[in-house]
C-alpha cells in the first residue's frame, strides 16, 4: 500500500490488483444486490440470498465466491450451512479509493 498523492487524508491505498479485483468483483448487478441484502443483515446463508433473488442456487454460490475471492464478504462454515457476512472495513476502503478520484478530478 502507498500513501496517496492527490488524498488529504493520507490514509493507505489499497494496492492497484487489489482494488482493481475488488472492483472488478462488485461490476455485476447480482452482486450489486448481493451486497445490498447482505448489508441488511449481520450474516445469511446462501440460501437467504437465493430466496431474494430469481437466480440458481449454484449462480449464487458462484457470484459469492467471487465476493468472497475479492476479500468484499467474509465466509464462515457453520455446521451444514455456509455463512456469509459483508466485510465492511473492506468495503469502506473502496469506497475511500473511490472518494479520492472523485475529489482529485479537477474537471469533473
Amino acid at each position: 500500500m502507498k500513501s496517496s498523492p492527490h488524498c488529504k487524508d493520507n490514509r493507505e491505498r489499497l494496492a492497484d490488483a487489489e482494488l482493481a479485483a475488488r472492483l472488478a468483483a462488485l461490476s455485476h448487478p447480482a452482486r450489486i444486490e448481493i451486497l445490498r441484502h447482505l448489508a441488511g443483515a449481520n450474516s445469511c446463508c446462501c440460501g437467504d440470498v437465493v430466496g431474494r433473488l430469481d437466480l440458481a442456487q449454484s449462480t449464487v454460490s458462484q457470484h459469492l465466491k467471487i465476493l468472497v475471492s475479492a476479500g468484499l464478504v467474509r465466509f464462515e462454515a457453520d455446521g451444514q450451512r455456509s455463512r456469509y457476512a459483508i466485510d465492511r472495513p473492506a468495503l469502506k476502503a473502496v469506497a475511500a479509493e473511490l472518494a479520492c478520484f472523485a475529489s482529485s478530478c479537477t474537471d469533473c
